[in-house]
């Protein structure tokens, strides 16, 4: 009797294929056409962006560890620095849940607006977690990376992603994009803040994307973009393309009125 041989793998399901240098354009497009599948599936058409550190904590987990600092003589410095800078945690929580139920409570349209984030702890773990308190279903934007970023548990199950490509999973970000609400964060904050930035000056965004930068003190503490147009690098109106706030009322009025002007208004003018 013959002995049972198995065939040549197919291309697709050969790993050792898949994964090499001469694939890539095949995982990148893969990148593109399974979260597009996914977000078809579930009618997912308008998101509202939440960026942030992933370094930030909540302020029982702050409380926690500066308790456990006093106790065990930890770094207490550091441990103030985060409870202090919790309370961004918490407006993210507060400001994606108002949002969530706003979005919900529309009325006349299907329109609805999700929560989306980096996927990350963090700030993109507050603003789940605020609209999963609103029960509203949000969705995660991971992406693999060797140390800080795992998923967090707010996120909802069927949209939550996980991305090997940065340039793909900000491609995401922005096509879906209807408001972007920047928290305080570091240099991958920063690189989505102004790539979004550039996009919009450059008027390579055509559709009206409200951008809130929450934080003033952070942020004039970290940035000088008065700076850029002093030395003429950016026009005066180029700062206007963002609202810098610090209450989670004015962020929330800002973005509820620009959507309802310019999304709601206009159902295919902003997609």
């Amino acid at each position: 009797m013959g002995e049972d041989r198995k065939g040549p793998d197919k291309a697709y399901t050969s790993d050792g294929f898949i994964h090499s240098p001469d694939a890539r354009g095949i995982r990148i497009l893969s990148e593109y056409m399974e979260p597009e599948a996914r977000f078809d599936k579930h009618d997912v058409d308008d998101t509202i962006v939440f960026f942030g550190s992933a370094r930030t904590l909540s302020r029982d987990e702050a409380n926690h560890r500066l308790e456990a600092a006093r106790k065990r003589g930890g770094d207490l410095a550091a441990a103030e620095r985060d409870l202090e800078m919790s309370r961004y945690y918490e407006a993210a929580r507060e400001l994606a849940g108002r949002l969530t139920q706003w979005s919900k409570d529309l009325e006349g349209t299907r329109r609805r607006f999700l929560v989306c984030t980096g996927g990350g702890p963090g700030i993109m773990e507050a603003a789940n977690r605020g609209a999963s308190e609103a029960d509203g279903i949000n969705a995660g934007l991971n992406i693999s990376l060797p140390f800080e970023q795992h998923d967090n548990p707010y996120i909802t199950r069927e949209l939550n992603f996980e991305f090997h490509y940065f340039f793909m999973r900000k491609f995401w970000f922005v096509y879906l994009a209807k408001a972007i609400i920047i928290f305080p964060g570091g240099f991958g904050t920063l690189d989505e803040f102004f790539e979004v930035l550039t996009l919009m000056q450059t008027q390579k965004l055509t559709k009206p994307i409200p951008i809130v930068l929450f934080g003033k003190e952070f942020w004039s503490d970290v940035l000088n973009l008065d700076g850029l147009v002093r030395h003429g690098t950016v026009s005066a109106e180029d700062l206007d393309l963002f609202l810098e706030t610090d209450t989670v009322d004015e962020a929330y009025d800002f973005i509820t009125g620009e959507l309802t002007e310019k999304a709601l208004s206009d159902p295919g003018g902003c997609l």
